[in-house]
């Protein structure tokens, strides 16, 4: 997932440089901090976990975990304990699941209670988290008006990332 949380329209997505190696020790501190300051344990297998979803800058599934944790761990991982670390994390803020794809995404505000939306380049693949409150808050009076009540939100929105286009010109295929 692109580190940087759009917070402003502009689109930001990884084509702007940044040290990717320290977006991931600064994730994973932040995450050792907050654990510390809730009470919980960010285990090692946690921990792991979390540093594999940040290693990248594209959503990654729970089997990808836990292939990479296999070969990190000479094949000593197992799916249930891959999906409970994934759980822990997802209760924690330290996660976005990406629905559509059955996959997770380093979450960049983890210590800030928010409904962010996701922005998923259907080219490369890489995403960026957009922060928009009004958005939430639009659709739940729209629905409250048709006597619905929302229960969970997931916002996700497709399209092409900066870099994989240009001027309405796609690279790669449509």
């Amino acid at each position: 997932m692109t580190r940087q949380v759009v917070e402003d329209g502009s689109g930001r997505f990884a084509a702007n440089p940044h040290d990717h190696e320290s977006c991931v020790s600064d994730a994973l501190a932040r995450a050792e901090e907050l654990c510390q300051q809730r009470g919980v344990r960010l285990t090692d297998l946690r921990r792991q976990v979390l540093a594999l979803i940040w290693s990248g800058h594209r959503p990654l599934g729970a089997y990808d975990i836990l292939t990479k944790l296999a070969d990190e761990r000479g094949g000593k991982a197992q799916p249930p304990t891959v999906y409970r670390a994934l759980e822990f994390l997802q209760e924690q803020g330290l996660v976005h699941r990406v629905q559509s794809l059955n996959a997770f995404v380093g979450c960049n505000l983890p210590e800030e209670n928010h409904r962010g939306q996701l922005l998923l380049c259907r080219s490369c693949g890489e995403a960026a988290e957009l922060v928009d409150g009004a958005c939430f808050e639009a659709l739940e009076r729209r629905a409250a008006e048709a006597g619905f009540k929302v229960e969970s939100f997931v916002v996700e929105l497709s399209g092409l990332c900066p870099a994989c286009r240009t001027d309405g010109d796609e690279k790669g295929h449509a």
